[in-house]
């Protein structure tokens, strides 16, 4: 636990209205469960006070990713989409339509973005800890952030798999092998469980995973063509159990059933009315604990109700990483975040830093206090018609569920609402993760710790 401090040095950020961050599920086949009233307060009783600031523009940097791979390039629709539901024809418009977020155009972005933004009206906010008054009303302890961390919790098996993921746990790499969704997605998992993470794992190959590979390849000591090849297969695999399965299944507990779940307002106004800006629905919930995007979760399973005791096909996700952060190295050019301990790189994560409006600075900086689950006080106008709004933490917060400020006053490496998106938001010069990465982040790095933003 962090030590009680009454007060931690402010960090202000300015935040423009029309963001273009990640890309949410389609709402036409994604986030339409029944949603669970709020009925409690996420306890933040920590007298700690931080400002975050983090502008927010409608600009995407729509240009290509460092190193292409057209080796790797899915076909659409795939393989994948025909193994899962055998006994049903393909619809080559819906399998177009379904394309992940790696793979969609950055014209498609832009669009699905503007409308999920459409209606914020943040112009400036900060990330603080939790009110005064609310510390009375809170719950004993918030279950977004174990959702994602517990582990030992998540009872998986291979029982019932379907032929795809059966397809997928025995995939096995061979030079001139014919593109295939079920090699994809085991290169995907092989990266998450070396701590190159490829972000919100989808099935196709895009940006993400491509820097991914580059990455491991790097912390290998290999030639970083980003390209797949005996050596590179060899290192991905060799501290990984043969039998490890990439695709198990998982029952739903009645504990997942009654999370707290409330669809997310459009307006800081009826946000700050909210006891938690928490998972929309249980997908939600299950694309950020299994780090998968809620659209392939969706593929995977067909006609599920999400009903307790019922079973879903769902990826097995990395160990801890263990290992002591010292340093970290965000780079605007690569899109990444490369974590050190010492010299070693150890781990890398894709990221959002900054802005073509407003770039990151260059320099070393130093973290200087870490939060999970912090209050966002969000500004809403200016000068006389400024009103001030305290939005309540949760993965949907506009700072996710981890804030980590630095010396470099209005900058932090913090998580992200929109998962799908990371890498193609734009930000105020903070660094943004998806929850889960920045929470392997939190539990591995100190205060004092060096951060170099390029």
């Amino acid at each position: 636990m962090m030590k009680m401090k009454p007060l931690i040095t402010a960090i202000s950020i300015a935040i423009v209205t029309a963001s273009v961050s990640a890309v949410a599920a389609p709402a036409d086949n994604t986030r339409t469960l029944p949603v669970r009233t709020a009925d409690s307060m996420p306890s933040i009783a920590k007298k700690v006070s931080l400002d975050v600031q983090e502008n927010r523009s409608s600009s995407i940097d729509g240009r290509a990713p460092v190193v292409a791979t057209p080796a790797l390039k899915p076909n659409t629709p795939d393989r994948m989409t025909q193994l899962i539901d055998e006994k049903q024809e393909v619809d080559v418009e819906t399998a177009q339509q379904a394309v992940s977020a790696d793979n969609m155009t950055v014209e498609e972005l832009a669009r699905k973005d503007v409308q999920s933004d459409s209606t914020d009206d943040i112009s400036e906010g900060q990330a603080v800890a939790a009110p005064t008054a609310a510390i009375s009303d809170a719950s004993p302890a918030d279950t977004s952030i174990k959702s994602i961390e517990d582990v030992n919790g998540k009872k998986h098996t291979t029982l019932n798999l379907s032929n795809y993921a059966k397809q997928v746990n025995g995939a096995t790499w061979t030079p001139n092998m014919k593109v295939n969704s079920a090699m994809t997605i085991k290169m995907q998992a092989l990266l998450d469980w070396n701590h190159a993470s490829p972000g919100a794992i989808d099935g196709g190959w895009g940006m993400n995973s491509k820097k991914a590979l580059i990455n491991f390849q790097t912390m290998k000591g290999l030639p970083a063509t980003g390209k797949m090849d005996q050596k590179t297969w060899d290192a991905l695999n060799k501290n990984i159990p043969a039998n490890k399965p990439v695709l198990v299944t998982y029952t739903i507990t009645e504990d997942d059933i009654k999370t707290n779940f409330a669809s997310t307002p459009a307006g800081s106004e009826a946000k700050s009315k909210m006891k938690g800006l928490y998972y929309q629905d249980i997908k939600e919930m299950f694309g950020e604990r299994f780090h998968m995007d809620v659209r392939y979760l969706d593929k995977l399973n067909k006609n599920k109700q999400y009903k307790a005791g019922e079973t879903i096909t769902v990826l097995n996700t990395r160990a801890p990483l263990k290992q002591r952060i010292n340093r970290v190295v965000a780079n605007k050019a690569d899109k990444t975040l490369y974590a050190y301990n010492g010299d070693k790189l150890v781990a890398t994560y894709p990221t959002t830093i900054g802005s073509d409006a407003t770039p990151s600075p260059q320099g070393s900086f130093k973290i200087i206090n870490k939060v999970k689950m912090p209050w966002y006080k969000a500004t809403v106008g200016k000068g006389a018609d400024k009103q001030i709004h305290m939005l309540p933490p949760g993965p949907n917060s506009p700072v996710g569920v981890v804030w980590m400020g630095l010396s470099k006053p209005s900058y932090g490496i913090h998580g992200s609402p929109k998962p799908e998106g990371i890498s193609r938001q734009a930000s105020a010069g903070c660094v943004r993760l998806t929850n889960w990465d920045v929470l392997e982040v939190y539990a591995n790095i100190e205060n004092g710790a060096t951060v170099e933003l390029k």
